[in-house]
């Protein structure tokens, strides 16, 4: 298995695009949400990241597939505050939309991951 297999996927690449905007977009938040809001996005989007990461160096399908769904719920949990923010008029429209396509992506992609994953489980 190669070694940090997972810097080669594009489901990580996309995280590390997400993880960006996410920080550019809590820069704007008004400074009273800042410190509690702001940083549980930066989390459960960086906690996409780290899963993925984390999940590339198990040796069984099984457990790369419970990592993968641990990052799945993870970006849910970034699309949920971001909404969160935009139904509360913390974050403009524009900037939802920007996570909402990114997240989006990204979960057809861990969903596409995992199903195949299973697929060669099965081989």
């Amino acid at each position: 298995m190669k070694k940090f297999r997972f810097l080669d996927w594009k489901v990580y690449k996309d995280s590390q695009i997400l993880f960006s905007d996410v920080l550019v977009i809590t820069n704007k938040i008004p400074r009273q949400y800042k410190y509690d809001l702001g940083s549980q996005i930066i989390r459960s989007s960086f906690s996409i990241i780290l899963n993925i990461s984390e999940g590339s160096d198990k040796t069984s399908e099984k457990e790369l597939n419970r990592f993968l769904d641990i990052s799945l719920g993870s970006a849910y949990e970034t699309l949920a505050a971001a909404h969160t923010f935009y139904k509360n008029d913390i974050i403009l429209k524009k900037d939802f939309d920007v996570l909402y396509r990114r997240i989006s992506e990204i979960c057809d992609q861990l969903g596409g991951f995992k199903k195949r994953v299973m697929d060669t489980s099965k081989c």
